[in-house]
Order: structure tokens, then C-alpha cells, then sequence
């Protein structure tokens, strides 16, 4: 007889695979093992529409003061944008999407605050914000917003140097949006499609510019979270489905950045609203 095998033929169990029967037996009698089919389970959890959790991700969430998980956006809108084009200019001008979707878009101006923890935030709950840079504020701080691209940020233009727009001749106009274009190319291999005017102020002037630099839509908001809580510059004072909302700049007395930002997802979450990303939409 081979040694490794049984007196009948069969292979003999080893110390391996005895141990392995047993274990299956004690989880079966525990209720622990695996009823249904992982696949069949993978697809009703996507079918939920909610971002998977699992006690990793439910710690997460609950760390950035989240009571539950942000629900997925959907994957595409609804329906295309209706976009407002002031007088002749081809420029989309926005201050909020024209969706049925249950999202808010989530927007950050000018690159003051570098808090290597909210890079972390956006990480862990994935959220698709976008940033307006100024390259004169931004300054040496470039690789801290190439690591929030990385966890999925987008870059969007907010001119060189900030200088209120309207009044400017075309040719000043113009240097302000291509110059930062340009910076944004060079730093990170992209000439964005949105621009947002510093102080939210534009003329017919910015307009044809912008869109001589490549811009697609020139981006306002219609909510803005200060210090002080969620202001309205138009229309309902709630958050609605399609809403641009400015998350204001740092405060030297009021909340940090991650704390402006988990109060406006908490007030989203209260309204049955998620966080999409604009460029999808725009």
C-alpha cells in the first residue's frame, strides 16, 4: 500500500483537509456561512444604489461625522443641461444644473487652504468636488491639489491673479483665463472646460473671452455654506436637486474647511440629496 492512501483506494484525508470539514461544519451550525451566491449578492448591493459599506467603510463615514453613508450618484444625468446663453455668446452661463437628479455640486475656490486632511476626507468618502484655482493664491501649493486630483477632485480656471472682471479690456481679460489655462496645462496636463469669474461678476467682455480660451460654461452658484450656515443668492432657501453650492473660504474665526464641509453633506443628506460631480453634467 502507498503510503497516502486508504485501505478501500481513496485517497486519505489529510490533517489539511479534516481540519477544513470541520470548520465548514461549525460555521453551517453557527449560520455564518454564505447562503446565497456572491455574485447574486454583489448584485443586489449595486442595485441598492448606495455606495458599498462594509465595517471598514461604516467607521469611515461615522469618522467624518456622517450619521450614514453618502448614496451613490447616478451614473449619467437625467437629461442634457439647458443652458442660459447671455446676449450672442456661445458661453453657457450656470448657477445650477437643470437635473431631476438628487445631487448638489460641490465647489472650492481660489486654493488658500491645503489641509493635508481634507484630501483625506474626500478620499475616504469619495467625493467628486471641484476646485477653481487662482494660480497667484495657489502659489508653491500645486501638489496639494495634484494629490486631490488623484483621489478624484476636478481642476477647474478662476483667472492668474483674481482681479475683478468686469471693466477690463478683452486683451486683460483674455491673459487673466488663457495665462491660467496655461498654468493648469502645464501643471497638470489639462486645459479645463469650466471658469468661474473671481467675486462671481463677469460682462459680455469675459464672456467672449473665456470662451476664446477654450471655456464651455462659465460657473456661478446658487448656494454658498459661510461661517454663519447655507446662503441663497436665488430661489428656494433649501438645497434643491441641481444646486451649485460654493463652499466659502477659510474664516479665521469659523469652522475649517472639513467642518463647512461635513455640515453642508449633512444638510444635503437631511433634503434626500447626494454629491455628483459637474463636469459630468456640464
Amino acid at each position: 500500500m502507498r503510503a497516502g492512501r486508504s485501505g478501500t483506494g481513496a485517497p486519505a484525508a489529510g490533517p489539511a483537509a479534516v481540519l477544513g470539514a470541520v470548520l465548514a461544519a461549525v460555521l453551517l451550525l453557527a449560520g455564518c456561512a454564505q447562503s446565497v451566491d456572491p455574485i447574486e449578492r454583489l448584485g443586489k448591493r449595486a442595485a441598492q444604489g448606495v455606495r458599498a459599506s462594509s465595517p471598514a467603510g461604516d467607521q469611515v463615514y461615522r469618522r467624518w461625522g456622517l450619521a450614514a453613508p453618502l448614496a451613490a450618484p447616478p451614473s449619467h444625468p437625467a437629461r442634457p443641461l439647458t443652458a442660459q446663453r447671455p446676449g450672442p455668446s456661445p458661453l453657457r452661463v450656470v448657477h445650477r444644473v437643470a437635473t431631476s437628479d438628487k445631487v448638489v455640486f460641490l465647489t472650492y475656490d481660489d486654493g488658500a487652504e491645503r489641509d493635508p486632511r481634507f484630501v483625506d476626507m474626500v478620499r475616504d468618502l469619495r467625493l467628486p468636488v471641484s476646485f477653481f484655482l487662482t494660480d497667484s493664491v495657489v502659489g508653491p501649493g500645486y501638489g496639494h491639489f495634484a494629490r486631490l486630483r488623484a483621489v478624484g477632485a476636478g481642476i477647474e480656471n478662476h483667472t492668474l491673479d483674481h482681479p475683478a472682471m468686469p471693466g477690463l479690456p478683452y486683451a486683460g481679460q483674455r491673459a487673466e483665463i488663457c495665462g491660467q489655462q496655461e498654468k493648469l496645462r502645464s501643471r497638470f496636463g489639462l486645459r479645463p472646460r469650466l471658469f468661474r469669474p473671481p467675486y462671481g461678476t463677469y460682462d459680455t467682455t469675459t464672456l467672449r473671452a473665456a470662451a476664446d480660451c477654450g471655456v464651455s460654461a462659465l460657473v456661478l452658484w446658487r448656494a454658498a455654506m459661510t461661517s454663519d450656515g447655507i446662503t441663497y443668492a436665488t430661489g428656494a432657501h433649501r438645497l434643491c436637486p441641481g444646486d451649485i453650492v460654493l463652499v466659502g473660504p477659510d474664516e479665521a474665526t469659523g469652522p475649517d474647511l472639513k467642518e463647512r464641509t461635513r455640515r453642508l453633506l449633512r444638510e444635503a443628506q437631511a433634503r434626500g440629496l447626494t454629491v455628483g460631480r459637474l463636469e459630468d453634467y456640464l
